[in-house]
């Protein structure tokens, strides 16, 4: 005989398994590259520097 299964225990596991698939998912589809995050962040910066060069000083 085999051993006794807490069948919330499995069901709450496989809910997890089932929600990090589609977090997977979601991430591959939406998601961002390490690449473009640094590029997007080095123009905000360059962009926030050149209107920081505009401004007078009075």
């Amino acid at each position: 005989m085999g051993k006794p299964v807490n069948l919330n225990r499995y069901r709450k596991t496989q809910a997890r398994a089932e929600d990090k698939a589609r977090a997977d998912q979601n991430a591959v589809k939406f998601g961002r590259s390490k690449l473009e995050k640094s590029l997007q962040e080095a123009r905000a910066a360059k962009a926030k520097r050149d209107l920081d060069g505009h401004k007078s000083d009075e």
